[in-house]
């Protein structure tokens, strides 16, 4: 788990599409350098996000580390596409003292969008975005949450049948995400709000209306509501 606010940007020193290493696992691996500042406490096995994907470190030195990069990660996400040098965000898992500054955000990525257009705003930065799958634009709403490429963002505008929506990016996140230069044609990975699917789950299952199934969590949270403010349920 995830907050959504990047700790550090990394770099793609090295990427193998077959290492054949212990830590390579005999796939796809990536190792990112200049990560000094998050490796402090870093452990093998450890989870980490890199641009919104969570993966796991397989090898680390003071300033560098090796995650292992699945086929269906490069299908899902951006992440195929990086070469060396490219730039990164970089975020360690929450811990128990972690401030929730952003969102709960998994490291799942659901789709990648390419970037329409950048549209400068006072200080400010306007992307407009359309997702490669069009699916996950009910789950984005006008001041919700949305995950790109690591980094939690407030929606300022969505257009469903268009198939766009639209975060910015103020000066001070600007300085410190990938997403500030980059350009119309390119690509970040999207991870939508959790919660949405959960409510849609749960009022999916409230309207099916299974027989002799329990009464869905939802219908149970309505009618304790309605009891402890004296209204009969019916």
């Amino acid at each position: 788990m995830f907050t959504g606010i990047v700790e550090t940007i990394g770099t793609v020193s090295t990427l193998e599409k077959q290492d054949d290493t212990s830590s390579g696992g005999g796939g796809t691996s990536l190792t990112i350098s200049g990560a000094e500042e998050i490796l402090s406490d870093a452990h093998l096995g450890d989870s980490i996000s890199i641009n919104g994907t969570c993966l796991t470190i397989t090898e680390f030195e003071k300033s560098s580390f090796k995650v292992g990069v699945s086929p269906e990660t490069l299908r899902r996400t951006n992440l195929g596409s990086l070469k060396q040098h490219s730039e990164v965000n970089l975020e360690r898992a929450v811990s128990a003292s972690t401030r929730m500054g952003g969102h709960f955000v998994q490291g799942h990525v659901d789709t990648i969008a390419s970037i329409i257009s950048v549209t400068p705003d006072g200080n400010a930065l306007t992307f407009r975005l359309q997702s490669r799958d069009k699916g996950v634009l009910r789950y984005i709403v006008e001041k919700g949450y949305v995950t790109l490429d690591g980094a939690s963002l407030t929606v300022t505008q969505v257009e469903d049948d268009a198939g766009w929506f639209e975060v910015m990016l103020i000066a001070y996140t600007q300085e410190r995400v990938v997403m500030a230069a980059k350009r119309p044609g390119e690509d970040v990975n999207v991870e939508v709000d959790m919660v949405g699917k959960y409510v849609e789950k749960s009022v999916a299952g409230y309207f099916a209306g299974v027989q002799g199934q329990e009464m869905p969590i939802l219908e149970k949270l309505v009618s304790r509501i309605l009891s402890e403010k004296g209204i009969k349920s019916g």
